[in-house]
């Protein structure tokens, strides 16, 4: 008698299941294990935004609004930018945006000028770590560069924020 016995090659279901689950654990820390890493590089762009768009603001002296002194999304800043400096038109074409919460009509990169004749540019970090260097409560017109811990938190969740005074 001729018998034939028949074998497949192939993994069951439960092995399927089984690399599956260990595929999604491995993907979870990895994920959990790079966010750190992602927040302060989107806190160093936030920063090199800050200082492009500051040569461009400070020029020689502080930028003078047309509605007066006030606190300005550099959104709100850009078109009148461009009429009053033509040059810098093709600078101003590429508007920064915060890389986490920003839009194209809602940077969260701000301008505060004063009636004095102050200013200072700022954004909210999202590295909690991030060294302290002033010792305010909110960002200030006039004071110079560097890390403030604020009494309020921002729009990236956190009272970190970096600021250029001037």
């Amino acid at each position: 008698m001729n018998q034939k016995t028949s074998t497949t090659s192939g993994f069951t279901i439960i092995e399927l299941i089984v690399v599956i689950a260990i595929i999604g654990v491995m993907a979870s820390v990895i994920i959990v294990a790079v966010q750190p890493a992602r927040m302060k590089a989107r806190d160093v762009k936030r920063k090199t935004d800050m200082a492009q768009m500051g040569r461009l603001l400070y020029s020689s002296s502080c930028y003078v609004p047309n509605a007066g002194a006030g606190d300005y999304d550099l959104a709100d800043l850009v078109p009148e930018l461009t009429v009053k400096y033509p040059q810098y038109s093709q600078y101003t074409s590429y508007l920064p945006k915060d890389p986490k919460t920003g839009t194209e009509s809602q940077t969260n990169y701000r301008y505060a000028y004063s009636a004095d004749g102050h200013c200072v540019m700022y954004v909210n970090l999202e590295n909690t770590k991030e060294p302290i260097t002033l010792s305010l409560t909110a960002p200030t017109v006039g004071t110079g560069q560097g890390v403030l811990q604020a009494t309020n938190e921002g729009p990236n969740g956190t009272n970190i924020y970096y600021q250029i005074g001037k």
